[in-house]
């Protein structure tokens, strides 16, 4: 009873330590985690290293990932750059093993770890912000050891009651058939699967298989076995929290599941050539850092096999779980919500395409390609979506933590509230009448110009990071066939289209009070009724606030982007 209750104790003390760590190491890393995550993922491989690194620091794959679910599901991070990072995530978890085979298991550290839980707790209780959080990591820190000592000394005792011989036998033995070792395998890999189903934790089982063999009641080959199930089992908190989850953390838990499914087949094919030679190598190397080597390796060469196939595995992915959002709200995403950063770039994304959707709208009703009573509802869809998108930023976790980040936000606003302008009053494009003359045929072109220069920009904005501009739309950029004449002509598509948009928004203005006072002076000349000429007026002033709406929008989209962004006089 005494073994059991050393057993349950030091696995309680060792998860209770891990999460008290953890939290304290997230809180001292504030938003640098999601910084770096961001801004390394700019490939798969590097995703992968940083993901590691990120995980090896925080010590928890759970809070790499959750991170990167938010990332990709804002589109900060492509769904490859996401798995690249989970990946790492995995072998920088394997991190505690090691620790666990180099310390927890060789020295008896309880003498150390009390004061070290009392000087960890006093200065979490007395600090704040980061220095508190330092104080968890180390009170954390100290209980992980303390529970690994209480770990120890309970498996002592199940030695003396059980040894290797009573479980399963993993290595078939001379002249037997190899499928009677399989078959030990495989109901091994079942008792490690359950053990970290049921801790929840493949860090707690792993440390409690590492701490069974040092013991002496666990061999070296059961443990091998063991672990394979274990890192299966990690899995299966995955797709119970994906469950209910928005298309991001799903395609993401079960391409985490097929990850792991994926190594646990290499490892049980390469298992009969493997673990012979590690049983040897035992004779000059402790087996337990064989054991915290071969849970690395497992992950590592699982990584390996994936990592250059992974945009195939991603589109596979993809087509088992199909994205069934609307287009406009799909990166209103609530696992965005708990990082700011996640949550502006989600919400700006979501304008880009809903100015994307109305711009297109509307510029087929001037273009005469789409009838007026087509455009309503694409504006009405839009609107609904830039309405969904100011609920969506209310629920943010946070305001944003550096100046930069809240100028971000201050103009993602700007252009939300411009957006919705534009979506409210791109809803009554069926009154429009223009009638013909020389102002009235150029504000049609000057408005039509504006919303196609809008178009390739929002475009622009929410495309997937990393991609380029579609080679038509930077055709469509420079074109001369848009722009009646190229106002810088060295500047970049974006650039050119920013300024091209401006400057039809000015003249627009411009024009429609020159048009106002000629197409009223119409109706004393008897060439326009009243009627005719103020449905005129009311058409082009109409179209006078969609090219400003536009152009707002559009350039506090791009506000944070020096490079495109030209230099933009005061708003009338």
């Amino acid at each position: 009873m005494s073994t059991a209750i050393s057993i349950l104790g030091g696995v309680g003390l060792f998860l209770l330590g891990m999460t008290v760590m953890t939290d304290g190491l997230k809180a001292m890393a504030g938003s640098a985690l999601r910084t770096v995550l961001s801004k390394a993922a700019a490939t798969p491989i590097r995703g992968a290293f940083w993901g590691a690194i990120a995980t090896l620091i925080v010590q928890s794959s759970s809070a790499t990932t959750m991170t990167t679910i938010g990332l990709v599901s804002a589109g900060l991070l492509t769904f490859p750059q996401g798995l690249g990072l989970v990946f790492g995530a995995n072998i920088g978890t394997t991190g505690t093993g090691w620790l666990v085979a180099l310390i927890g298991v060789r020295v008896s550290l309880t003498a150390a770890a009390l004061p070290m839980i009392f000087a960890g707790a006093l200065v979490k209780l007395l600090g704040s912000g980061r220095v508190a959080g330092a104080g968890a990591a180390l009170a954390g820190f100290a209980l992980v050891l303390f529970g690994l000592t209480t770990l120890q000394q309970g498996m002592g005792g199940l030695a003396e009651r059980l040894n290797p011989a009573d479980l399963p036998t993993v290595l078939a033995a001379p002249g037997a058939a190899w499928w009677s070792g399989m078959l030990g395998v495989l109901a091994l890999v079942l008792v490690g699967l359950v053990m970290t189903a049921v801790m929840q934790s493949s860090t707690a089982s792993i440390a409690l298989t590492l701490s069974a063999h040092y013991a002496g009641a666990v061999g070296l080959d059961q443990a091998f076995a063991l672990i394979i199930g274990q890192n299966i089992g990690t899995a299966t908190s995955s797709a119970m929290a994906a469950i209910g989850a928005s298309a991001t953390a799903k395609r993401l838990a079960v391409a985490y599941i097929l990850f792991k499914l994926i190594a646990a087949v290499i490892a049980l094919v390469l298992f009969p050539i493997v673990t012979p030679l590690l049983v040897r190598a035992s004779n000059t190397i402790d087996g337990v850092t064989l054991l915290a080597g071969y849970h690395t390796a497992y992950n590592v060469i699982g990584v390996a096999v994936l990592l250059p196939i992974i945009n195939s595995f991603t589109r596979f992915v993809e087509r088992l779980l199909p994205d069934r959002n609307l287009a406009l709200t799909r990166c209103l995403d609530p696992s965005a919500l708990t990082i700011p950063i996640a949550t502006e770039e989600a919400v700006r994304r979501t304008v880009a395409r809903a100015l994307d959707a109305v711009c297109q709208s509307l510029g087929g009703v001037l273009a005469g390609t789409l009838p007026p009573e087509k455009a309503a509802p694409s504006a009405q869809e839009a609107a609904g979506a830039l309405s969904q998108a100011q609920e969506f930023m209310s629920e943010v976790s946070g305001p944003p933590e550096s100046p930069a980040e809240q100028r971000r936000l201050t103009a993602t606003m700007h252009a939300l509230d411009h957006a919705a302008r534009l979506a409210e009053v791109a809803t009554e494009t069926d009154t429009w009448t223009v009638h013909d003359g020389a102002e009235a045929v150029r504000a049609t072109q000057l408005c039509a110009d504006a919303l196609k220069c809008a178009a390739e920009i929002a475009a622009h904005v929410a495309a997937a990071p990393g991609s380029r501009l579609s080679d038509d739309v930077q055709r469509k950029a420079s074109s001369s066939e848009r722009l009646d004449a190229p106002i810088v002509g060295s500047a970049p598509p974006i650039q050119e289209a920013l300024l091209r948009l401006e400057q039809c928004a000015k003249d627009l203005h411009s024009l429609q009070k020159d048009h106002r006072v000629a197409t009223l002076g119409a109706i004393a000349s008897g060439s326009m009724t009243a009627s005719e000429a103020m449905a005129s007026v009311d058409a082009v002033r109409r179209m006078d606030t969609i090219a400003h709406h536009t152009w707002r929008s559009a350039a506090q989209l791009v506000e944070d982007h020096p490079e495109w962004l030209p230099a933009i006089t005061s708003v009338w």
